[in-house]
């Protein structure tokens, strides 16, 4: 999702320089690929939650997380900024917190209304660097789209998994912010090789003392698989994709995620809405369409010499 998801953009590709150049790849279906990859590994995440519970995949995944990007970028902390080295780690806080908290999420209830409710978040932080007021149309057409999707006035409405959605909203703006801000000052993976390991920490913390005692080799496996496809993938994808394209043109294609949680949702998990929830979905979709098409964002600061660590 970058906008995220947990699923969401990485540090490296989050405020790209507006000086790349577009080329002639398909930088569409790389971005399209991503989340499909982001829908999937959250459906599929679901299949070791009755063995160690929605923390515990999302620990176990994070964890995994944590070992590639480590292995990949081989960070120097000591070389970066004291300020660079506290937003990572702010970064992976918050990553934690958003992961968790969708899991718990979607354990309760079905895919495409929790990444409805979720996109909340991104869709603040568009609107709020929006330029001019046509961007003020959006919130009112998530917030129609929101109430459609979750139909608060039903009797079977689960406000405990709602809310947990909406908590990982806040997680995803803080995400979004944080993730430009660290993408702007340290290049390559750095930045997600010291956020990673943050998050799993804390995910640790969360899911360790209720969950450790369920933990199988099988499930150690299946999570490593899972974090191929959720978050290393799409990040992978995200940043070749952002190569070739426009940062209010990749934000647009994002913004199909609740879409794509809808159709993920029917197919893999069986989750069939209602024609009003599918039309709520859709109003989130275009208002995050609108909204990213509609955002500005001010020029990355120059990156610090000593931030510059090796990817």
């Amino acid at each position: 999702m970058t906008l995220a998801c947990d699923a969401h953009p990485p540090a490296a590709i989050i405020g790209a320089p507006a000086a790349r150049r577009r080329l002639p790849a398909p930088g569409t279906g790389l971005a399209m690929t991503s989340v499909l990859c982001v829908q999937l590994g959250a459906a599929a995440s679901t299949s070791l939650f009755a063995t160690v519970g929605p923390a515990g995949a999302a620990w176990l995944r994070l964890s995994w997380a944590a070992v590639i990007f480590t292995v990949i970028a081989r960070p120097r902390p000591w070389a970066m900024a004291r300020r660079d080295l506290l937003d990572a780690v702010k970064l992976g806080l918050v990553s934690a917190g958003m992961t968790l908290l969708f899991s718990e999420a979607i354990a309760r209830i079905p895919l495409a209304t929790a990444v409805a409710c979720e996109f909340v978040g991104p869709l603040t932080v568009a609107v709020a660097r929006r330029s001019g007021r046509q961007g003020l149309i959006w919130p009112a057409l998530a917030g129609a789209g929101v109430l459609l999707v979750t139909q608060p006035w039903r009797p079977s409405v689960d406000p405990v998994g709602i809310g947990y959605a909406l908590a990982a909203a806040i997680c995803w703006a803080g995400y979004i912010l944080l993730t430009q801000r660290v993408g702007d000052r340290l290049t390559g993976l750095a930045g997600l090789a010291i956020s990673m390991p943050v998050a799993a920490l804390v995910a640790a913390g969360v899911a360790i003392p209720r969950f450790l005692p369920r933990v199988t080799a099988g499930a150690v496996v299946a999570a490593a698989g899972l974090a191929l496809l959720l978050p290393v993938l799409p990040y992978a994808l995200e940043l070749l994709a952002l190569r070739r394209l426009e940062s209010a043109a990749f934000g647009t294609l994002m913004s199909v995620e609740p879409a794509a949680a809808l159709v993920v949702g029917i197919a893999v998990l069986g989750q069939a809405p209602r024609p009003i929830q599918a039309l709520g979905v859709l109003l989130v979709t275009a208002a995050a369409a609108g909204a990213a098409r509609t955002g500005r964002r001010s020029p990355p600061a120059p990156k610090s010499s000593r931030s510059n660590t090796d990817s």
